[in-house]
């Protein structure tokens, strides 16, 4: 029986990785199936009015999204079909999502998809199973396959957050710190309390614990919000007691996001970090017809360069189908400057951040007098302290909102945008003018583009509340108005530099809330 690649799967080891063996062939494993489209013309066709603007807040809602845009039943039916000519069962199979998870020993999927599954080990990303080569399939399925994810279990992304050193109390000798209301305040959020709206947050390790959360709600006067956990691949809320682990980035998104709408639902997608189980959480958490959240936050990522390309194509067509149900995601966009932290020289741009169908979050530093703020600047803190993305996506196209725009570069001249521009927006992040957060039992200060993901997402939970419509995919709007934001024109972060109007250190700015709510209405 002929097999055929699949395009983009080969996902080499990064340099300094070492094989240490097999894969035990009795280990049982889950993998990701990702499907086309059921009507691809009629999806691009929408795609092109969402590009431009044309569309709706809501081009489709969820449930006529799945009719028309899921994956056919027929396409299903033939990969539940080869999973049992190879023993291998099936565990979700989803017309929405357009994903079948499959699982088995590892002996089987090694046949099913023709591939060698080892382990590796890596200074950075620890011990996790690999393969070299392409994925393979068989005819009958190989044109409605978009992706075999879940092969491969290297970590993908990292959080995005610093916490200040050294951990110590909020507010300790002359270190400037806010609590997430003040900045709403400062940045001039209109009134609200997100209520009747749901915010997803995605996670890809640790947890939070309940007592960190009832604590600081009612230290800011706050009820705690409805916090609801979601387990994707069997991920849970898992917290290791380490605030300077990944219970730091949770539990960070949570008392952001909560306290700028603590009458929002929280859904909080606990996944495994992998590319299969990052892409499966946001894909669930879209098309979630239980907990339906109209703004999604994500404070992980990973330079472009670190991504296979089926991973990140199959990735921005989940992020397409968001902003085609009128679903804002806010990703942040990196805390280690214009080179998101290559080893290499060059500069790189944040995955999913880059994705236009993402409101990519920069960093800035902020120092206020009495109630207002009195010079705000990009998040650059060095080498060590950190500093925000932004650059120019060599994957993305340009687009269409984008175009006419140009990078200023720090060592003199303008960068005309050929490619997608990140970041579109930006709010304090600096570690030094940082969040006061209460993570594990320890009241510290964090900062990080992680927090302006989640500030950015109850903003506009506020402002879906209030409007009684969600805003939906909001940069066609945004860089129309051209002034949704408080522009930020000093600074670098690296190889660029900040200058009047949308630049790729802070984008169009930080927040300007009431600005803001007449643009995307």
């Amino acid at each position: 029986m002929a097999k055929h690649p699949v395009a983009g799967s080969d996902k080499a080891q990064p340099e300094g990785t070492q094989c240490v063996g097999q894969c035990d062939p009795n280990e049982r494993i889950e993998v990701v199936v990702m499907l086309r489209r059921r009507d691809e013309d009629g999806f691009r066709a929408l795609m092109q009015k969402v590009d431009e603007g044309k569309a709706p807040p809501v081009p489709v809602s969820r449930e006529e999204f799945e009719q028309r845009f899921g994956a056919a039943p027929n396409d299903i039916a033939k990969v539940e079909a080869f999973a049992e000519q190879h023993q291998l069962q099936v565990v979700r199979a989803e017309v929405a999502t357009r994903s079948v998870v499959l699982s088995g020993a590892v002996a089987q999927f090694e046949a099913a998809f023709g591939v060698k599954l080892e382990r590796f080990e890596h200074h950075a990303s620890g011990a996790y199973r690999g393969h070299a080569g392409a994925v393979q399939l068989p005819d009958e399925i190989h044109d409605m396959v978009k992706a075999v994810l879940g092969l491969d279990s290297r970590p993908q992304a990292h959080p995005h957050f610093r916490i200040r050193p050294p951990i110590r109390p909020a507010r300790a000798g002359q270190a400037t710190s806010f609590t997430p209301l003040e900045l709403a305040r400062l940045y001039g959020f209109p009134d609200g309390d997100g209520a009747g709206q749901c915010i997803g947050i995605i996670e890809l390790g640790g947890g939070y614990s309940t007592s960190d959360l009832s604590s600081y709600f009612s230290g800011l006067g706050l009820v705690t919000p409805t916090v609801v956990v979601v387990s994707v691949d069997q991920a849970k809320n898992t917290p290791t007691g380490d605030p300077g682990g990944p219970d730091g980035e949770v539990t960070l998104d949570i008392e952001v996001a909560g306290a700028i709408a603590p009458a929002a639902k929280l859904a909080v997608y606990f996944s495994p970090n992998s590319d299969a189980g990052f892409i499966d959480a946001v894909n669930r958490a879209i098309h979630d017809t239980a907990n339906q959240p109209s703004v999604i936050s994500i404070s992980w990522g990973a330079p472009e360069s670190s991504w296979t390309s089926q991973s990140i194509q199959s990735f921005n067509d989940v992020l397409q189908s968001a902003a085609a149900l009128g679903v804002t995601i806010c990703a942040a966009s990196g805390d280690s400057g214009s080179s998101d932290g290559s080893t290499d020289g060059s500069d790189q741009v944040d995955f999913p951040a880059s994705s236009p169908y993402v409101l990519a979050c920069g960093g800035t530093q902020l120092d206020t007098t009495d109630t207002t703020i009195s010079r705000e600047v990009v998040w650059n803190d060095g080498a060590q302290g950190g500093a925000g993305g932004g650059g120019v996506s060599t994957v993305f196209a340009l687009p269409v909102w984008q175009k006419g725009l140009s990078a200023t570069l720090t060592q003199g001249g303008m960068k005309t945008l050929g490619k997608r521009g990140v970041p579109d927006v930006a709010g304090n992040a600096s570690p030094q003018t940082g969040y006061e957060i209460l993570i594990d039992g320890s009241r510290t200060v964090v900062g990080g583009t992680s927090a302006v993901a989640p500030l950015w997402a109850g903003l506009i939970a506020r402002i879906n509340a209030t409007q009684g419509s969600p805003a939906g995919f909001l940069q066609p709007k945004l860089y129309a108005a051209k002034a949704a934001g408080r522009d930020i024109t000093q600074g670098n972060n690296g190889s660029y530099e900040a200058s009047t109007g949308w630049d790729a250190c802070t984008g169009l700015g930080s927040p300007n809330g009431a600005t803001l709510a007449a643009a995307v209405k």
